[in-house]
């Protein structure tokens, strides 16, 4: 397949699955309202990645969570969303960003608690061997070394 040149955001495709490893209902239904289009694979990107996420009203971004080795940001393209990390909350609004910094153990996520859809970018690099950790749920990830996401509960036992 070749990638395209450039293309208009709104309109690739969503990604095909949602991110719900085999996690309780609990844990899939924070992010029931979010949908993602991952722009970066269109464009056959390997070193970082980078999506067009649009959350519903009442819908999370991810659960909370802070990676070893990946650093992220974040860029508000519409609407608000509250930034949730250990230091608390506050809220984005349009044309606002935040960076995390991998290594720091800084959980984040974004929750849209307004009445309107929230639209931002997401990126991250594409950091070989990370882990992530969610302080908030029984769940633990690792980048395994054929480049696949495998998930346990804290005390290791597998999903």
């Amino acid at each position: 397949m070749t990638a395209p040149r450039s293309i208009v955001a709104a309109n690739a495709p969503q990604r095909a699955r949602p991110t719900a490893p085999p996690f309780p209902a609990a844990m899939v239904a924070k992010t029931v309202g979010r949908e993602k289009r991952p722009l970066g694979e269109l464009f056959a990107l390997t070193n970082f990645g980078v999506n067009l996420t649009r959350l519903a009203p009442g819908a999370c971004s991810a659960l909370r969570h802070a990676h070893a080795k990946q650093d992220e940001f974040v860029y508000l393209l519409e609407g608000e969303a509250t930034l949730v990390t250990d230091a608390g909350e506050s809220i984005l609004k349009q044309g606002m960003c935040a960076g995390f910094k991998a290594g720091t153990g800084d959980a984040h996520h974004l929750v849209n608690r307004s009445k309107r859809d929230a639209v931002f970018l997401e990126v991250g690099d594409r950091s070989a061997g990370d882990s992530v950790k969610y302080p908030d749920d029984d769940v633990v990830g690792y980048s395994a070394p054929d480049g696949k996401w495998r998930y346990t509960k804290k005390d290791g036992t597998p999903y």
